[in-house]
């Protein structure tokens, strides 16, 4: 009789290693889905309230000294606010996504210009700041994409299986 275990050897954790991103794959989707859904609706949201106030909104611009701040005011307002429905929907969204990113650096560039300057010293309030979770989910919708779980996902397969 051997007296000595045998170890399980690198295979067993390689294989273990190889479910668990198979399994992780699976809820890619479902976290698109819910960063669409989430972060679409918190847009629309502010454009709507944007528009809904938007003298108020074309003070604040021209106070931060954005240039035509009544045009820009409008322009932000209705892209956020329809911008946040095309995520939901999950139409358009790299393109969607990457103009509304363009949207929160400026917000960082003007009304949170102070976060920016304290990046590496103070990264708590540059990550506390409101535009950076807006522009994280931003950033994943372009680099990921919406999901198969969206109208552009199905456009893709509908395109791929050709017209029934």
């Amino acid at each position: 009789m051997d007296d000595k275990i045998k170890s399980p050897g690198p295979g067993i954790f390689a294989r273990a290693y190889g479910r668990f991103v198979t399994a992780a794959t699976y809820l890619q989707c479902p976290l698109l889905l819910i960063i669409r859904l989430y972060w679409g609706w918190q847009f629309f949201l502010a454009g709507k309230g944007k528009l809904s106030h938007l003298d108020k909104t074309t003070d604040f611009f021209q106070s931060i000294h954005i240039p035509l701040p009544h045009l820009n005011a409008v322009f932000v307002s209705l892209s956020e606010c329809i911008g946040g429905i095309l995520l939901m929907m999950g139409l358009g969204t790299r393109a969607v996504a990457a103009l509304l990113a363009a949207d929160m650096i400026v917000a960082f560039l003007t009304a949170d210009i102070e976060s920016v300057k304290h990046i590496w010293n103070d990264s708590d309030k540059f990550v506390s700041a409101a535009p950076f979770l807006f522009l994280l989910a931003c950033s994943i919708l372009v680099a990921f994409g919406p999901g198969k779980i969206s109208l552009d996902g199905l456009i893709i397969r509908l395109r791929r299986n050709g017209p029934t």
